[in-house]
């Protein structure tokens, strides 16, 4: 009976498991750090800022005739200290150049009229200075004003020619209209479908 039930015993006893061992950080881990991450979408990020487009240089009228004077004034001061009066006249042109590219198309017509006398009130301070101290003052700065523009004369009338041209293109023209209509009292007239492929029509 005994050994019947020594049998029993082993036969009814279970094997002993053997305990793997254990991971420290199973139990801290998360449950979702096993699973894999879903790769980026492609486009779904921000877009790069466009960069902006610096802004052009714009005048008023008023800054185009200044600009014009300003330069005409100190080349004629150069000029007559190194006794080249033409140079007085290449930069004149170049003024010229500058403020009908660079002033409002609104203010063409302002300029258009300008440059000539801009030069005379710059060419006339600049001989008044450097006549100054001389005996004969009014004689002298009459002679020297002819002298100048006797010389300049052919860069006053190709800067002036130029701004005009420049000034056709820009809209000259619509500022002629728009001005005739303000003078008249007469509503601005809209720019006819022709003309918008003209320069000034648009």
């Amino acid at each position: 009976m005994s050994e019947t039930r020594e049998r029993t015993v082993m036969v009814t006893r279970k094997p002993e498991r053997v305990d793997e061992p254990r991971d420290p950080l199973a139990g801290r881990r998360r449950p979702d750090a096993a699973r894999p991450r879903p790769a980026p979408r492609r486009g779904t990020g921000a877009s790069p800022a466009v960069p902006r487009r610096p802004r052009r240089l714009r005048l008023t009228g008023r800054g185009g005739i200044l600009v014009i004077c300003a330069v005409s004034f100190a080349s004629a001061l150069l000029g007559g200290l190194i006794a080249q009066p033409q140079a007085g006249g290449v930069a004149f042109t170049a003024a010229c150049v500058l403020a009908a590219l660079t002033v409002r198309p609104t203010d063409l017509l302002s300029l258009t009229v300008s440059p000539p006398l801009a030069y005379f009130t710059a060419a006339l301070g600049a001989e008044m200075l450097l006549t100054l101290g001389d005996t004969g003052f009014a004689r002298g700065v009459a002679i020297g004003m002819a002298t100048r523009l006797a010389d300049v004369a052919p860069w006053l009338f190709l800067g002036t020619a130029l701004v005009l041209v420049i000034a056709v293109f820009r809209g000259l023209p619509r500022n002629v209209r728009a001005f005739s209509d303000e003078v008249n009292g007469r509503r601005p007239r809209a720019a006819a479908p022709e003309d918008r492929g003209r320069p000034g029509g648009a």
